[in-house]
Order: C-alpha cells, then structure tokens, then sequence
C-alpha cells in the first residue's frame, strides 16, 4: 500500500505520557469486556442502554477541570461539510515537479546519507512557500491537505523516500521516529501473503479494515505508492467533533478519557503502561489512543496478566469509533498522492480493501 512518515512530535504531550507512566500494579481478577478490535454496533449499543439504565446521571457528569464545555475552530468539521475534492487537494505542476526533479539531483550530488534530506539541501524556491502556506491550513484550518501527484514509477524506490521527505520537510521540518530501531518511515502493505497470522500485530499490514485511531506526532503525512484493485479508502475525521459531541451528550465518557488506562505492552517490560488518552491545554484538546492496545490484533492479543479495561472504557472507545465514523470524510486517494493530516485534531482510518496480482 503506502508508507507513513511522522512528523513533529508534540512537545506538550510527550511530557505529559512521561509523567503518566505510573508504576504497574498487579493484575485485578476483574474480566476483560466483551470487546474486539472491530467495533460491534449491536454490543455498543446494548452497553451504553446498560450503563444508563444503572446510572441515570451519568450525562449529568461534570466536565473534568480545565476541559472545555465546546471548542471552536475551523478544526471543527463534518465530512458533509466538504462538498468537493478541489477544496482539499492542492494539484502539482509541471513547473513544481521539474523543481523537485532538480531538487533531488542536487541532494544526489551532495552525496549524504538519506537521513540528512532537509530544505537545505533538497531547494525548492517555487513549491516551498506553497507547501508551507499549506502547512499552515493543518495547524489554523481545516487540519487537512493532500497534494496530487507524484510520479512514483518515474523514480526508483530510494528516490522515492528522498522526494517524500524532501517534500515533506516543508510541511514539518522534524521527522518523528515511528519504532525502536529508529525508523521514520513506516512501509504499510499487506504482509498476509508472506507472513504467518501470529507474527501479525496491527492491521495495518493486512488487507483488514484499520478503526478510527490516532499515530505519535503532531502530523501524519501517507504517501500512496499504489492503490488497491478495490476497497481501502483513506477516511478522516475531526476529533474536535466528537469532542464536542460527547462533552455536550456524555460528559461521563470525556471524565473516563481523561483517566488513566492500562496500555498493553504486548509482552514488553513493562507488562503496561497507565496513562490518560484524552488531554486538554490552553483550550484545546488532544486525543491519542489506538484501539488495539486495549484489545489486540490477530497475532498480538490482549495481554490477559495485566488489568482489564472497565465497561466505561469498553464503552468510550466504541463511542469514539462510531462518532468518527458518522462525521467522516473519505478521501479519493490516487497513486502518487500524499496526505497530510494534523494528528492532534483528527482520527484516521482505512477501509478493508483487496489486491489482485495486477494491482
């Protein structure tokens, strides 16, 4: 499928995971809800009329301190919204792209490592204010842009990724590191062909349906190196919404958010680690989480010696997907496009899709 670059990891939030690496605690003999990584409407539902039925006040619930009753922002949106493709995709020229031609054979000629790519030296005195003007919108707009198109099969695949975060150093000049090896770029494509299910953890590398979720950064950039015979669109969806939504409804559930979880290590030392997934600061609000450290994946299930989410959890995280889900936005994204989303204020997902030998 595409790769994933992250970039500009978020100061504030990074401080604040830190000092919420509590201390692991024994496992409670309490059981893990009935939940899986794919969202079950039915079983939502079911648990929500539960919840309130056995506490009627739970939307009367107070907003935890320093969080706000609504946020304002062009951040602020509905896939309705959006009525035309044109109004998010910036078209590149035959003037930008001969720029980024020329601005590869100069990085080339320098002749340094491919991690060293930055605006210096990958010069692009035409596209560069463009890019930043657009980068702009992801922070002060809608949060949200893609740029069309690159001609991938005109480059050889190391010439794509100095392009890529050529290009991209214009719209985040700090590139985060997506593992522990130090990789900043993270190839996603469907592995289930070659490797076996149980060395598998995130859907991401199968043709499965990926849930609304958020990465590590302040933005998310996806660059489509070829797209599926069918299925797979990229959606989008403002996590300010649903903010607002629940804030508004279920108070309750913005209270359980802003609690710490118990973030499954998946074997690793710590077994867990205990932090909110909903933060507020200076007004405004970050929601960072992926649904599959609550539940597994495939090869990497639920750690079953660490404590089990609560039915409050259990609860919040579908409402977030099926929130997401109402007010999204697909994307027609097209081979050789990148997408550039502000992770702080937008949940990202992908459809299932399919592959054929051809394509």
């Amino acid at each position: 499928m595409a790769p994933v670059a992250v970039a500009q990891p978020t100061d504030v939030l990074s401080n604040k995971l830190d000092k919420l690496h509590l201390a692991a605690k024994p496992a409670s003999e309490l059981k893990q809800p009935d939940i899986e990584y794919h969202p079950d409407e039915v079983k939502w539902k079911a648990r929500t009329a539960r919840r309130l039925a056995e506490d009627p006040s739970l939307p009367h619930t107070p907003l935890p301190e320093g969080f706000p009753k609504v946020l304002e922002s062009p951040l602020v949106w509905e896939g309705k919204d959006w009525k035309d493709e044109s109004q998010w995709t910036y078209q590149l020229s035959d003037v930008h792209l001969e720029e980024i031609d020329a601005a590869l054979k100069y990085f080339h000629s320098l002749e340094k490592p491919l991690g060293h790519v930055n605006q210096d030296n990958f010069p692009l005195p035409k596209l560069g204010p463009v890019l930043k003007d657009l980068a702009r919108e992801l922070h002060t707009g809608r949060g949200f842009f893609v740029l069309r198109t690159l001609p991938v099969d005109s480059y050889s695949r190391e010439d794509v990724i100095i392009v890529y975060a050529g290009v991209s150093s214009y719209v985040g000049n700090s590139r985060g590191v997506q593992d522990r090896d130090g990789g900043v770029i993270a190839h996603i494509k469907d592995l289930t062909e070659t490797h076996p299910a149980k060395t598998i953890g995130a859907p991401a590398y199968t043709t499965d349906k990926q849930v609304f979720h958020t990465d590590a950064g302040d933005i998310i950039s996806l660059f489509a190196l070829e797209t599926a015979a069918e299925g797979g669109t990229s959606r989008i969806s403002s996590s300010w919404t649903v903010y607002n939504e629940l804030a508004k409804s279920r108070p309750d559930l913005i209270k359980t958010l802003s609690e710490p979880w118990p973030l499954d290590g998946f074997g690793r030392d710590p077994a867990y680690k205990l932090r909110p997934l909903l933060f507020s600061e200076d007004g405004k609000v970050i929601i960072q989480y992926a649904r599959r450290l609550f539940t597994g994946f495939l090869g990497l299930p639920r750690s079953t010696d660490i404590p089990p989410i609560t039915e409050a959890q259990a609860e919040a995280l579908d409402t977030i997907h099926f929130l997401a889900e109402k007010h999204n936005l697909g994307l027609n994204f097209q081979k050789g496009d990148i997408q550039y989303i502000n992770n702080l204020s937008i949940f990202h997902a992908r459809d299932a899709f399919t592959d054929t030998a051809e394509k």
